[in-house]
């Protein structure tokens, strides 16, 4: 049995949110592990649509109260937590009123896009990598999914680097036909600058748009994953830039094959 800790960070996860092929992928995925032996935390953002009542979402005090810097704002980090029913899984929700208490996902009730959906995937990106912090808990493997989450893998080899509980984790980006055409406005690089990170760093994120996010969990991440999806032409060919991009295919062995591809990318 394999004792190797995964820590998954994801736009959303079943039950509690729904949206797109990532939230089934989530409940499959790090319970699989578990049961293979693996150790197993889960963050996603805690989007307005999740009923904290009726899914039994609770504050943790002692990860709470961290601000993050997005740009030149701090805005106050908020842990809830949850488990999933019938499965000893706990997921953890970041939270912040300004970024994840309007009652929508990305876009709003006239199916606009948000214009701040960059800052909340920065806050999220940072968020999740503090509290992972807080916790104590130093995980071997990083599996970031969808491109909220592209910025986790630039912070491990940059901020974190050198971070006892960070040291030695390896990230894995998986990519999702999740595409959107919005391009965000405003200095994207600011807002996502850390300790050590130069500008040629973020160039990539210059275009501010989808690739741009993508192309950010490519160059950085030790493993991309290509979802088995329908993809543009683009996305396609930025796949075929990057060297370490593998596709797994949804077929039974499945789980074994993340299963033995976390512990050939640890080892």
């Amino acid at each position: 049995m394999s004792k190797l800790r995964i820590l998954y960070a994801a736009t959303e996860i079943d039950p509690f949110l729904q949206t797109t092929k990532v939230a089934e992928f989530l409940r499959m995925l790090p319970q699989a592990m578990q049961e293979r032996g693996m150790e197993v935390r889960i963050f996603v953002p805690r989007f307005g649509l999740i009923n904290e009542r009726k899914n039994r979402l609770h504050e943790v005090v002692r990860l709470s109260g961290i601000n993050i810097a997005v740009g030149e704002e701090e805005k106050p980090l908020i842990i809830k937590v949850a488990s999933i029913p019938n499965a000893k899984l706990q997921v953890y929700f970041i939270d912040n009123e300004d970024y994840f208490h309007r009652k929508s996902v990305l876009v709003d009730k006239d199916n606009k896009f948000h214009a701040d959906n960059d800052e909340r995937a920065i806050f999220f990106c940072k968020g999740v990598l503090e509290t992972v912090k807080k916790l104590g808990w130093a995980p071997d493997i990083v599996h970031c999914n969808d491109w909220m989450t592209s910025l986790i893998p630039l912070y491990l080899k940059s901020t974190y680097k050198n971070d006892p509980i960070f040291k030695t984790a390896k990230s894995v980006f998986s990519v999702y036909n999740n595409e959107f055409t919005h391009k965000f406005e405003g200095d994207l690089l600011e807002k996502a600058r850390m300790l050590d990170i130069e500008d040629e760093m973020l160039s990539n994120l210059r275009a501010g748009d989808f690739g741009a996010f993508i192309r950010m969990g490519m160059q950085y991440s030790d493993l991309i994953i290509k979802s088995n999806e329908d993809f543009s032409d683009n996305l396609n060919a930025l796949f075929q830039e990057y060297t370490n991009t593998k596709q797994i295919i949804s077929d039974e062995n499945i789980l074994d094959s993340y299963f033995d591809l976390y512990n050939e990318l640890a080892n």
